[in-house]
This record gives structure tokens, sequence and C-alpha cells, in this order.
């Protein structure tokens, strides 16, 4: 089970996550996959958890979709129990707590959390078993050798959101152009102090 669980998770996706100066993109491809089979063209991958916390989603759909509800389920209580917001490294924390105590029978997925918070904006990267990675710039999914030729060209950590944006979407439209399993369109959102937002199909065609 083990050895095949990278299979699972590169089989389909591509999703980038970014940190910027004033914030953190997080964007994905539409396409679901069964197979060779082309499931779904507007699947969400992009989760708004509160709005200073957004992650993204690869792999097997339902295992991706409960990580995502408990969650959002966590951040809520967290408020309400505190007072504040819950800050990033608490919220990968949570997930990565779970996938671990499921590694025997892990949760076939790959996540991206990111969000802004009194100590700044981070992004952490979780594979099945629930190991967790602070990153800067990072690709999941059977995409992520192409995109991560477009970042580590393009990107840069002072980049401001209006100049990391045609980087991001250019890293994730070649992802779509040359892997079979990403494509049909894609979300970008924005977390900054103004909270979050995802861009509206005009914004995305305008900086195609």
């Amino acid at each position: 089970m083990y050895r095949n669980i990278e299979n699972y998770i590169h089989r389909g996706t591509t999703t980038i996550g970014v940190i910027v100066r004033d914030g953190v993109i997080l964007a994905s491809d539409t396409r679901v996959t069964m197979g060779t089979l082309v499931a779904h063209k507007r699947g969400k991958k992009v989760y708004k958890i509160a709005d200073h916390l957004a992650m993204t989603i690869s792999g097997n759909v339902a295992d991706a979709q409960r990580a995502v509800e408990v969650l959002k389920a966590n951040a809520g209580l967290y408020r309400l129990e505190n007072k504040r917001p819950m800050p990033v490294k608490s919220a990968a924390r949570t997930i990565a707590n779970l996938l671990f105590s499921y590694r025997l029978m892990p949760y076939i997925t790959q996540i991206l959390i990111g969000g802004l918070d009194d100590s700044g904006a981070h992004i952490y990267a979780l594979d099945p078993f629930g190991s967790l990675m602070e990153e800067k710039c990072v690709a999941t999914g059977s995409g992520s050798p192409i995109a991560y030729g477009v970042l580590e060209d393009k990107y840069k950590e002072d980049m401001t959101v209006d100049e990391a944006l045609p980087i991001v979407v250019h890293a994730l439209v070649s992802a779509m152009k040359r892997d079979v399993a990403s494509g049909d369109d894609f979300d970008v959102a924005i977390i900054d102090k103004g909270g979050y937002r995802e861009l509206s199909a005009e914004e995305k065609k305008s900086i195609l």
C-alpha cells in the first residue's frame, strides 16, 4: 500500500502555493480524473477555511474533502473558544495530526494550507502520512514538475501579489498544457490583509 501512495497522489491535478510580500496566493486547475477518464471539468480544489486561511487539495477527492471539513470545523471552534483566528501553523498541525492518526490506512491526499496570521504569511505542505513542511513556493500533483520549471525561474519572495499573479498563472497553465491529468480551467485565491478572495473570470482572462 505504502509503495503505491505516490502513484495515487501524482495521477492528477496541479496545485500551487506562493508567499508574496503582501500575502499568499493559492491556485489549482479544475480537472478531476478517474484513471484515463475526465470525471469532472470544474472540480473545486481551492477551499476557503476562514477569512485568513485556505487550502488546496489533490489526490483522492473523498479523502481530501474530509480533511477540508475537519479543518473548517476546528478553525470555527478555535475562534469561538479563543476569540481570535486560528494560527496557520495550528491549522496545518491539526490536519497533520489527522493524517498521521490514519497512517496505517492513509488518506490518499496531498494538501497545501496557507494564510496570514499575527506572525505573517505561511504555507505548509502535507503528505498522506502527516509530514509537515513550511514552504515559500510549492507545487503538488502530477503537473508539479512543469509548474516548478516556471516558478523556480520567475518567482521571487519579495514580489507583490500583482507581480506574482502572472507567474503563478503561467506556471499553472503550462502544467495544464503538458500534463494530461491537469486542465480545463483554473482557480486562483489570494489571502491578504483584506481577507480571502478568488479571482473572477474577467480577472483570470485579463492575466492570460
